[in-house]
């Protein structure tokens, strides 16, 4: 699929557009691209009218920042929508997207009719221990390659994110109306006590175990592609 491009304020969005139908956002995870869900577009929902996005400072969309956040990348997909006139849509996120997720159930419950978040985590704190061990020790050793002049300022960026809350808080979930769809891993990188906090706290909303996955391999799963497909129809 040819990547296109959206001009917005302060980015420029590449995104790949697939298919008719109803319109379906699809928004990856931290330092991945709109590539994750090629099978997505091209097989799984090709009777929806998909948009594969890079958030900003991943793939190729092109913008300058001094840091990111969540809530940013949020207000990204917002402006996406609202430029290319889309009214309704649903949308998958996973992980650092699902959190996005929950930013735009919060914001624009009226344009997105159906949110599904894979695996997303609103605390540092819900991340499982190991996990976040092996986060913290390739932040640290990033921070020093970029002490010896390497070219890692965006990965560090990115990396931050995962190191911190991202900025929404319980009693903003709690006043969320729009439906969500909460799919984990049974062997996954977040807590499933903090998945099951966050899908208490949204009363819309319901939440599914995916048995014999992990974090990595949840989306590819065909539990996963199946349940998606019973929800958005």
């Amino acid at each position: 699929m040819k990547t296109k491009y959206l001009q917005l304020e302060s980015i420029k969005i590449a995104y790949c557009e697939y298919g008719c139908g109803p319109h379906l956002l699809l928004l990856h995870h931290n330092s991945g691209d709109k590539k994750l869900f090629k099978a997505y577009q091209k097989k799984h929902f090709k009777d929806f009218h998909t948009y594969a996005i890079d958030s900003r400072g991943h793939g190729q969309s092109i913008s300058s920042d001094m840091d990111y956040s969540i809530n940013q990348f949020s207000d990204d997909v917002i402006a996406f929508c609202d430029a290319l006139g889309i009214e309704k849509a649903f949308v998958i996120g996973f992980s650092d997207g699902g959190n996005i997720c929950l930013f735009l159930a919060k914001k624009r419950p009226e344009l997105f009719e159906k949110i599904v978040a894979i695996s997303p985590n609103y605390l540092v704190s819900g991340t499982k221990d190991g996990s976040l061990k092996g986060l913290t020790y390739m932040y640290k050793l990033l921070v020093f390659l970029k002490k010896l002049h390497l070219p890692v300022t965006k990965v560090i960026m990115r990396w931050e994110l995962m190191l911190k809350d991202i900025g929404i808080t319980d009693d903003e979930m709690k006043v969320i109306t729009a439906n969500v769809f909460i799919l984990y891993a049974d062997n996954d990188m977040i807590k499933e006590e903090h998945i099951l906090s966050i899908a208490k706290l949204i009363t819309n909303s319901k939440v599914l175990r995916i048995k014999n996955s992990t974090h990595l391999s949840i989306c590819t799963k065909t539990e996963s592609i199946k349940a998606l497909l019973d929800y958005f129809n």
